[in-house]
C-alpha cells in the first residue's frame, strides 16, 4: 500500500539524516620500532577504550564523535598506540526531545562504528602490525552505564 502524504505531513515526519562523517583526529605511535615489529613468542595485550561525545551545532544538527584508543603491549614493551576521533554530523528533526539524547549517543555511534573500525584496522596494518579488528560495541549498554554513573 502506498501512502500519499501531503507536504505538510512529510515536513512533520521524524527524520534522521547523515550529513557527513570524517576523521576528526588520528594518531599512531610505534615507539619501539623496529624491535617491536620483530616476531615474539608472546601474544600482545591489547587494551581498547571507547568514549563518546556529542554536541549540538545548529537547530536539528548534531555532531557525534567516537573516540577510540587502542594500546598494544608485549610484556613490558609498548608495541603501538592508535588513537582515532571519528565524527559524524547528523540532522535529527521532528523527534521528541526525550529521544534526541539516545539517538545521538546510541544510533549515531552505531552508524559511525563500522567506518571507524576500518580506519583502526588500516592504521594498525599500515603501522606494520596485523590489522586490529575491533569487536562490535553495544552502544545501548554503554549509554545505560554512562547514565547510571551520572
Amino acid at each position: 500500500m502506498v501512502e500519499n502524504k501531503t507536504p505538510a505531513e512529510k515536513a512533520q515526519a521524524p527524520s534522521f539524516v547523515i550529513k557527513g562523517q570524517y576523521v576528526k583526529d588520528i594518531s599512531f605511535e610505534s615507539p619501539n620500532a623496529p624491535q617491536s615489529l620483530m616476531a615474539s613468542n608472546y601474544a600482545p595485550k591489547i587494551e581498547v577504550n571507547v568514549e563518546l561525545k556529542a554536541q549540538k551545532l545548529q537547530e536539528n544538527i548534531y555532531e557525534t564523535t567516537l573516540h577510540i584508543t587502542a594500546r598494544a603491549t608485549n610484556e613490558e614493551t609498548a608495541l603501538f598506540l592508535a588513537d582515532l576521533a571519528y565524527a559524524g554530523i547528523f540532522e535529527i528533526a521532528n523527534v521528541p526531545q526525550e529521544h534526541i539524547e539516545p539517538l545521538i549517543m546510541i544510533d549515531c555511534p552505531f552508524v559511525l562504528f563500522p567506518f571507524a573500525r576500518r580506519v583502526i584496522s588500516d592504521l594498525t596494518r599500515d603501522g606494520g602490525f596485523p590489522p586490529l579488528m575491533l569487536d562490535p560495541i553495544d552502544f545501548h549498554t554503554l549509554y545505560m552505564q554512562n547514565k547510571a554513573r551520572a
